[in-house]
């Protein structure tokens, strides 16, 4: 093989959190962990996202457990990696420094090897304190600049932009912020670097630009991410791999596609016909693929898209005859740089494996899928569905004012529960920011972080009261309380550091999860007590009777 390419399995994080609302329990992720031993994938996500709070608030387990399993099972065969939101770690508002650090060790002590670090805003400043920690709790660094596009502004909007005299901005969103991000976390020590596309947005023709001028731009190893919601999912992954990627993030078959990322079979085929080694066991993948195909069933009232791939095995099955040429077509428009026929060649060999096709709501509005269907049940739960239209007009102008925030978790659901509000004001009769959002409030003041283009004073003013950046004051951070549980002898809810950093992280769940487990230690102390107690007294009730017996004798 003339090159290697680093493969990052998804399929135990990202991918059941993008099909199955994150509700694989410890028993169906102990099912695949014997054969991803095997697999050798070079790291496995398995960690941060949405796991730890499913974990508790749906299966009652304990996330740490979790991680801990995964990492005995896995034993070092293949990295594994967590996600999370650098200062801000799971929640809004920046932690301080005392949790992050805690978390990280805990993290990296219990089996994390690498964390992906990532802003919403791409603000830096957020992820400088989580990329000393990890480095210095002896974990790798995943450092991400999340991608998005600018705002789609109509010519009407443009031209009423210079008639205000306040011009709406050119393309802020380029191919050279993202390589000036990257340039900037390198500096910091970033491990690893990745282009994390998360409502699948980067399209072939951008790839093509992006990662020739990144792998120009920085020595750390960049790593592609990318879903495949609106249809370039697969396209781009293609597109960087052969523009110098050295990491792709894939998914195995059954939990790929729509939107997931896009599936490690189909990009082995690509590899194998550009002589790329990904070093992955494919007997293994295939062993993986059919256990996940029983586990999607058994979640099916939580599965997303109720689509089942095509049952294929690159260790048994030949490519069908009438897509294999169609493989082939893909790469020679990538060498030719024909990039609109490389997402028209994906896309219909993703179509023949039976992938949803193109989500062509999110494609045309550009914005991720979680945002646009959260703007939808707001609108229905307000009985106003027919302004939708409207709302999805308006995103750009609310993104706008509140300086053009990556439309990435949790930032896309702040711009998107606004712009419902500002248009349900406006069809009011009242002004266009009249209800606004503790969140989006914060956001405009400053408390999340600097955004991509500056604030207009005026605006900020309007919103928060005051023209000045405020930067959120962690000073003023108050820890939960840990009470102490005189129904269960005493103990207090949380007993470890851990648990602990549970209930900061997750306030509105851990706390449930604890008393719970409490409840539970506590019964089973109930219970091992009754039974000590049924032990001796049966003893001695047996030497009463013996004694009894004997004087009869």
């Amino acid at each position: 093989m003339s090159r290697k390419i680093l493969i990052r399995d998804l399929t135990l994080r990202d991918g059941q959190q993008s099909q199955l609302a994150t509700r694989m329990n410890q028993k169906q992720v102990d099912r695949v962990l014997p054969f991803y031993q095997h697999a050798n994938f070079y790291a496995m996500e398995v960690w941060g996202g949405a796991v730890p709070d499913s974990t508790m608030r749906y299966l009652g387990e304990n996330p740490w457990d979790r991680l801990a399993k995964i990492k005995k099972a896995m034993d070092g065969k293949s990295l594994l990696t967590a996600l999370s939101r650098g200062r801000n770690l799971f929640g809004y508002n920046p932690y301080p420094e005392e949790a992050i650090e805690g978390f990280n060790r805990h993290a990296i002590e219990t089996g994390v090897d690498i964390m992906r670090i990532f802003d919403a805003l791409n603000d830096i400043d957020n992820m400088k304190s989580t990329i000393e920690i990890v480095r210095k709790n002896g974990g790798m660094t995943d450092c991400a600049v999340c991608y998005t596009t600018d705002p789609q502004f109509t010519f009407r909007q443009r031209v009423k932009g210079i008639v205000s005299g306040k011009p709406l901005p050119k393309a802020v969103f380029d191919v050279d912020y993202f390589v000036g991000k990257a340039v900037e976390l390198e500096k910091l020590g970033a491990d690893q670097i990745t282009m994390k596309d998360m409502a699948g947005l980067i399209q072939p023709h951008v790839a093509g630009k992006l990662y020739p001028k990144l792998k120009k731009s920085v020595k750390t190893p960049v790593c592609h991410h990318s879903h495949c919601t609106p249809g370039y999912g697969l396209g781009s992954a293609l597109v960087a791999l052969m523009k110098g990627a050295d990491i792709i993030d894939t998914v195995i078959m059954n939990f790929a596609g729509g939107p997931a990322a896009p599936a490690f079979e189909l990009l082995q085929i690509f590899c194998d016909k550009l002589d790329i080694d990904t070093g992955v066991n494919l007997e293994a993948v295939g062993k993986i693929n059919r256990e996940l195909l029983h586990i999607r069933k058994e979640l099916a009232a939580f599965d997303k898209t109720g689509k089942f791939p095509l049952q294929f095995d690159l260790t048994t099955d030949a490519i069908p005859s009438e897509i294999e040429p169609v493989f082939d077509q893909a790469i020679e428009a990538v060498e030719k740089e024909n990039y609109g026929a490389v997402v028209d060649l994906t896309q219909k060999i993703e179509a023949f494996f039976g992938f949803p096709g193109p989500n062509q709501i999110v494609k045309e509005a550009q914005i991720p899928g979680g945002m646009y269907s959260n703007m939808v049940a707001q609108l229905e739960t307000m009985g106003m569905s027919e302004l939708f239209d409207e709302v999805l007009a308006n995103v750009p102008r609310v993104r706008l004012d509140s300086g053009l925030p990556p439309l990435v978790t949790p930032t896309s659901q702040i711009v998107g529960v606004q712009a419902v509000n500002s248009v349900v004001s406006k069809a009011q009769g009242k002004d266009f920011y009249d209800m606004t959002s503790a969140q989006f409030v914060s956001l405009v003041r400053g408390g999340y972080g600097k955004t991509p283009i500056p604030i207009d004073p005026d605006f900020r003013e309007k919103i928060t009261g005051s023209p000045e950046e405020i930067p959120y004051d962690t000073s003023d951070y108050q820890k939960p309380e840990n009470p102490v549980l005189e129904d269960y002898d005493g103990v207090q809810l949380a007993e470890t550091e851990k648990e602990f950093l549970l209930m900061e992280l997750f306030p509105s769940v851990a706390g449930k999860y604890l008393e719970s487990l409490r409840q539970a230690e506590y019964e089973e102390r109930m219970q091992a007590m009754m039974e000590e107690e049924y032990k001796v007294i049966s003893e001695e009730f047996n030497r009463i009777l013996e004694g009894v017996q004997g004087n009869y004798l």
